[in-house]
């Protein structure tokens, strides 16, 4: 079988969606089948290209048995509705040339991840010119997220985004989600359950290990062995309400606990960094550590240096249905999880006795479960234990990328 996979964001960049779509390939390619990958030229988030890829349309490489295939975009680090439109509609139109000019043989099927939505607008442009049937993953529902975001907010595009997703949803043979919420959100929405398919995020087993504190980890940032290091990994966005984390770390010194004895250790990049990083230094948050975004490949050293992960979301009813892929990372570390993310989340990791939750953008919430975590050593190390079984079973990447695998060659 011969995939064509669409997917704006890819390693080397470096997040959730970037690790997934590597993942699925990757698992495709285990399981015999070839995979060209339409993406683009890596700049995500900062909106900068690298050297070696400006000035080209697009350029060729083949990363672990993928075949990739990177395309030019209007990347800015400027983030506005103008530079963000320009950004999504440079990679739909490139891809599409790609898929017609640089793809070249027959394909049987087209699998496209989103947002951004405009990823479905070349899909469905390559499933209707090359006539091979579409699938369709869901990640988050868009538009409706960027409005109550307020990245968009023209009535206009609103109306023709919602179009586009409508038509991407008909034209699918098969919806792949990610969560049970967005799950239940299209069933709403009147598409039938046959039409949709739940492969949800999770953490690649083989890589992320769990193990007793990395001391030489800690030693090469200068964190002493018996400090209590809380993690956060990933993207510092508009919805990910890590004000928490600052306010809760502020709360930790007004009370004489310094960073000799707690350490927020915060790990990313993202649009809202920069005002975090000028906050932290602003209240003086010497318990507060900032480090740029790490490969997937070296999460794991960071994770397993600390004795808790942080997972946060901002206070509204759309992450409520998400499943943070950090939270699987931590858990497949043998980490404690403290969850300031309601809804889905939050249902697993109590039922699973897993991790700690606490109401998002709630700080006071969240130093109690640090103070509880921290006085009962114990407590979170079943945890871990909880979780790392939790993910083996329910949550490896490698298992979701067999159901895909599964999922194609059954439509095919």
């Amino acid at each position: 079988m011969r995939v064509l996979y669409l997917s704006q964001y890819f390693p080397p960049e470096v997040g959730a969606t970037q690790t997934r779509a590597y993942e699925m390939a990757s698992g495709l390619v285990r399981a015999g089948h070839e995979v060209t990958v339409l993406t683009e030229a890596p700049n995500h988030p900062e909106g900068i290209i690298p050297p070696d890829y400006r000035g080209k349309l697009w350029a060729r490489e083949n990363l672990n048995g993928i075949d990739v295939v990177r395309v030019w975009v209007k990347a800015s680090p400027v983030k506005t509705l103008r530079t963000r439109l320009l950004f999504y509609i440079s990679y739909m139109l490139n891809a599409l040339l790609a898929g017609l000019f640089k793809a070249r043989g027959r394909y049987d099927v087209i699998y496209a991840t989103s947002p951004p939505l405009f990823v479905g607008g070349a899909a469905l442009a390559l499933s209707w010119l090359r006539r091979l049937p579409l699938v369709f993953e869901v990640r988050d529902l868009w538009p409706e997220s960027a409005v109550a975001l307020g990245e968009l907010n023209n009535p206009r595009f609103v109306r023709w985004a919602s179009r586009l997703e409508r038509a991407c949803y008909r034209r699918a043979r098969r919806i792949v989600v990610v969560t049970q919420g967005i799950y239940d959100r299209l069933r709403e929405r009147g598409l039938p359950p046959e039409k949709l398919r739940l492969i949800t995020n999770g953490a690649n087993t083989d890589l992320f290990m769990p193990g007793p504190i990395d001391r030489a980890a800690r030693r090469d940032l200068g964190i002493a062995e018996d400090t209590y290091v809380a993690v956060y990994t990933g993207l510092h966005g508009l919805i990910h309400g890590m004000d928490v984390i600052l306010e809760a770390a502020q709360h930790f010194l007004d009370r004489g606990i310094d960073e000799q004895a707690l350490l927020f250790l915060l790990i990313g990049s993202g649009v809202r960094k920069p005002y975090l990083v000028e906050k932290a230094a602003s209240l003086n948050l010497t318990n507060v550590r900032f480090l740029d975004a790490q490969p997937e490949s070296e999460l794991p050293r960071f994770i397993k240096l600390a004795d808790a992960g942080i997972a946060t979301t901002a206070k509204m009813a759309l992450t409520k249905g998400s499943l943070p892929v950090k939270m699987f990372s931590y858990m497949a570390c043998g980490r404690p999880v403290l969850l300031a993310v309601d809804g889905e989340a939050r249902a697993l990791v109590e039922a699973t006795e897993t991790g700690l939750y606490t109401p998002p953008e709630d700080a006071g919430a969240l130093v109690a479960a640090l103070e509880r975590l921290r006085a009962d050593p114990e407590l979170g190390r079943r945890m871990g234990r909880n979780g790392r079984r939790l993910v083996e079973a329910r949550f490896s990447r490698q298992a979701q990328a067999r159901d895909l695998v599964s999922l194609l060659e059954t439509l095919i």
